[in-house]
């Protein structure tokens, strides 16, 4: 979770957000901190789950649709490539930025080991 010092003007800073991020969830603290939440997915960093997680990765990095592309933009390609319910449901209201510290990539992993390992009908 992100933690974000508001300073003097807590409710306007709140309120700001709120219009360009709207699917935020956000919790004012009696400390003048503001926490947005996104879906957090348990992840177990075993080496089976990284195997798995790392092949994935690897063939959505040799994609046509991401191969041209750097930076975040490949990131963000790639992640979507991986698994595109959960790249929705924990970056699309909030996309990854350049220079941004991904705090959400354990969640990612969880959720995309969650997902994968479900039966399909």
């Amino acid at each position: 979770m992100a933690l974000l010092t508001t300073g003097k003007y807590p409710e306007l800073l709140t309120t700001l957000i709120l219009l360009i991020y709207p699917n935020f969830q956000v919790c004012q603290s009696n400390n003048d901190k503001i926490v947005f939440s996104f879906p957090e997915f348990p992840y177990k960093d075993t080496s089976k789950n990284e195997m798995k997680f790392h092949e994935f990765e690897s063939a959505c990095e040799q994609a046509a649709t991401c191969r041209q592309l750097n930076g975040v933009a490949k990131i963000r390609c790639i992640r979507e490539c991986v698994s595109p319910s959960c790249y929705r449901d924990i970056y699309q209201s909030d996309q990854l930025e350049e220079g941004e510290i991904d705090v959400r990539l354990n969640s990612f992993k969880g959720c995309f080991v969650q997902r994968s390992s479900r039966p399909r009908n």
